[in-house]
């Protein structure tokens, strides 16, 4: 007969405490990525696309997308707030089952909303903003420092892996800008520091696996639009989810192992 290990109460608690918060953030998204799903030369939608301001959007960014004008304007072309919230809580589920009620996991969950909300927007315009990857970046090094503080982790390691993992996107930029973009490239850090932080295994699982799971997606994308000159497929597929899901899932599958 084989036994399975009980979940103490503790870790019960971490991890719907996790789900509930991701909740929560996930239901204030709605409105920050409609606002920065714009091309990178326009600025930061305040408005519907009729001109109407944003309900709230004097100085906010968190909430629902909703117009102040008149409920005639129909639905914004923005994220659902409960596609917004499942995801959110799925991301922060995934990473405090494997992280339990470690220091780090707080980090992670910092990270989550922010990652989640840049996945979005990269899938609707092709795009990071700065703003999100700076963030990220600056949680993760800035938490991670704070924990290492209490003992545990690798920080050195996951300061090296950050720019090592920023090193290694920077050439792939500049030897194929077409194929990967800048806003991949400042994501880079943040994931690296994350991964980093468990060693150096983790970077190269979730970068192989990053890679791996946008080339088949690559080839379904074209198998069900080709072009008869096979030009433009890269262009069309947004990078940043596959690099955020891969680091999300090394993470947490990194952590449970410890």
């Amino acid at each position: 007969m084989i036994a399975v290990p009980a979940l103490s109460v503790s870790a019960l608690a971490v991890f719907f405490a996790a789900v509930a918060y991701g909740t929560l953030a996930g239901l204030l998204l709605p409105r920050a990525a409609y606002r920065l799903c714009v091309p990178a030369e326009e600025t930061w939608r305040s408005d519907c696309p009729r001109g109407h301001r944003l309900t709230g959007a004097a100085g906010g960014w968190l909430g629902a997308a909703r117009c102040g004008a008149s409920p005639a304007c129909g639905v914004l072309p923005a994220p659902g707030a409960r596609r917004c919230a499942v995801l959110t809580a799925l991301v922060c589920a995934v990473l405090a089952a494997g992280t339990g009620a470690r220091p780090e996991l707080a980090v992670w969950l910092a990270l989550a909303p922010v990652g989640v909300l840049a996945a979005l927007v990269d899938v609707r315009v092709q795009r990071l903003p700065d703003v999100l990857t700076a963030t990220m970046a600056a949680v993760a090094v800035a938490g991670l420092g704070l924990v290492a503080l209490g003992g545990g982790g690798r920080y050195p390691g996951a300061l090296l892996a950050a720019l090592a993992l920023l090193a290694f996107y920077a050439v792939l930029f500049l030897v194929n800008p077409a194929g990967m973009g800048l806003g991949d490239v400042k994501l880079a850090p943040a994931l690296g520091a994350a991964l980093g932080w468990y060693g150096a295994w983790p970077v190269f699982a979730a970068t192989m696996l990053a890679f791996t799971a946008g080339a088949l997606y690559g080839l379904v994308l074209k198998a069900r639009r080709p072009r008869a000159d096979g030009a433009g497929t890269a262009a069309m597929i947004p990078f940043g989810p596959f690099m955020l899901a891969a680091a999300w899932l090394t993470v947490a599958v990194t952590a449970a192992g410890r």
